[in-house]
């Protein structure tokens, strides 16, 4: 049992913070292990913070609790950040008071007084009243200037005033100690949660540096083009009861689609989102997404395909299937010769078979076992020969040829083998695993690390995620993602980096 609470300089840091923590901190079932592991929280208390709905409550939650926890809290709360890949926030409790102020001014800047206020109306029920809001918001808006302060609190006091003479509703009294909240029932509609918290990451897009674009520009393809390039996303998130009544609904698919649009714009795409295409409408739209003349002008492209699947294609809402074989050969170079030699980028949110991959048990060390990987086979076909040599006529010489298919790479987000084709899993609050960690990592690491890295973390990142759903079928389940790559050079975005001519 802890016998005090934190140090009182931690605990000043962790309120000049807490507008940003609020905002931007997730809290996730490796951050709560992590502070369990530490005897940080308890295991009644990790159970009330991840049964908080949303992500902005559960960091309310967790923010409650850690000034209560011990002078070890600060430092084991820092350590669990760095764990799960939230360094950004990290360094910000590191950094000196006055940076820490500095800081914190500026986010509550761009943070804008409207979001301040959907910070604040994630506090609990019994804390959205007279002084125990009081407490709470001024906890949460610590580096708003002394001045600005008082005003704040005059103006709530006197809305305090009014809004008890209108209600005849005394104040509720400030909690003396954490209440316990009921756990959250869990039902069939829940078996994809995996204790992840309910808002993607929306840490801006790191930028590229101009030392690093020099040095990497050469060996890497060429990517300095505003727009980058062209993006199309197909989301198929409700099928045609009638003609396709097996394929249920894909909860959380509309977060997917809206968080790819997001991060590709921040890349500098041009993106293009079509939701619930039957499988000729997607035909079509990609068709016509192949043949934009602007292509020409740009340096890469990006398709995203999330629907139901199985091995080799994926569902329209009609319940029938558009083959991803056809789909890379829109883009090969014969059939889409405006990007040859540009790389083309794919990202397949679908399942691949319908076998969970219910994991096994690790024999000893720290990481789980290797899951199996595969190759997948392409195959292209001869060219046209008929025009080769109508334009070696032209030119007087033979031209250089290409293979049918190159410069390619595509991100499955679950397993093909020989024996085992695996579902995807996907969050019915927070979208699919692999779109979340593709997200996450395009916005931290795409700065300095080519496009086949960040798979590889993404292939890592999904080995270690266990479903959560006690009682289900679906209960520490698995997952595992997978790339295959045709690329001949380095892919490097360099997010927000445009070459000085």
């Amino acid at each position: 049992m802890l016998e005090c609470g934190m140090l009182d300089r931690d605990r000043q840091t962790l309120r000049r913070c807490s507008a940003v923590l609020c905002k931007q901190l997730v809290v996730d079932e490796v951050l709560i292990q992590s502070l369990q592991a530490d005897d940080i929280l308890t295991e009644s208390m990790a159970e009330i913070v991840m049964a908080e709905q949303t992500s902005q409550k559960r960091s309310w939650r967790l923010l409650l609790l850690l000034p209560k926890r011990g002078p070890r809290a600060f430092s084991s709360f820092c350590t669990a950040l760095q764990e799960t890949e939230q360094q950004h926030l990290c360094d910000l409790l590191k950094q000196s008071p006055e940076k820490n102020d500095k800081v914190s001014h500026v986010e509550i800047s761009l943070l804008g007084r409207e979001e301040m206020s959907e910070v604040s109306s994630t506090a609990p029920s019994y804390v959205q009243d007279s002084d125990s809001y009081q407490c709470w918001e001024s906890s949460f808006t610590g580096a708003v200037s002394a001045g600005e302060e008082d005003r704040n609190k005059e103006r709530k006091r006197r809305k305090r005033r009014g809004s008890d003479k209108q209600t005849n509703r005394p104040p509720l009294p400030l909690p003396t100690q954490e209440g316990t909240t009921a756990k959250r029932a869990r039902t069939h509609e829940s078996m994809e949660f995996s204790l992840d918290a309910d808002s993607p990451i929306n840490t801006p897009v790191l930028a590229c540096t101009p030392d690093f674009y020099l040095s990497h520009c050469e060996q890497s393809y060429r990517m300095d083009s505003s727009p980058r390039g062209f993006a199309l996303v197909l989301s198929n998130v409700t099928f045609d009861t009638c003609t396709a009544p097996e394929l249920d609904p894909r909860k959380g698919g509309e977060v997917d689609d809206e968080v790819l649009r997001k991060v590709f714009t921040e890349l500098d795409y041009m993106v293009t989102v079509h939701r619930d295409l039957t499988a000729e409408g997607m035909r079509t739209c990609i068709e016509n997404f192949c043949r934009q003349p602007d292509h020409r002008t740009v340096d890469s492209c990006v398709v995203c395909l999330l629907s139901h699947g199985v091995e080799g294609a994926i569902y329209g809402t009609d319940g029938q299937l558009l083959q991803l074989d056809w789909v890379f050969e829109a883009f090969d170079n014969a059939h889409c010769p405006l990007l040859q030699n540009k790389p083309k980028m794919f990202f397949i949110q679908a399942c691949r078979g319908d076998e969970m991959d219910c994991g096994v048990e690790q024999i000893d060390g720290p990481a789980r076992t290797c899951s199996p990987s595969c190759e997948q086979g392409d195959s292209g076909r001869e060219g046209q020969g008929n025009e080769d040599s109508r334009q070696r006529e032209v030119m007087g010489r033979p031209r250089i040829k290409l293979p049918q298919r190159s410069d390619m790479i595509c991100g499955f987000a679950s397993l093909k083998g020989q024996k085992i084709c695996t579902a995807a899993m996907r969050n019915t609050k927070r979208g699919s695993w692999f779109i979340q960690e593709l997200n996450t990592a395009l916005r931290l690491h795409a700065k300095d690390t080519h496009l086949a890295d960040i798979l590889v973390q993404i292939n890592g990142r999904i080995k270690e995620r266990e479903g959560y759903a006690p009682g289900t079928a679906h209960h520490r389940c698995k997952e595992m993602s997978e790339f295959t790559s045709s690329l001949c050079k380095d892919l490097y975005l360099f997010p927000k980096y445009q070459p000085q001519y």
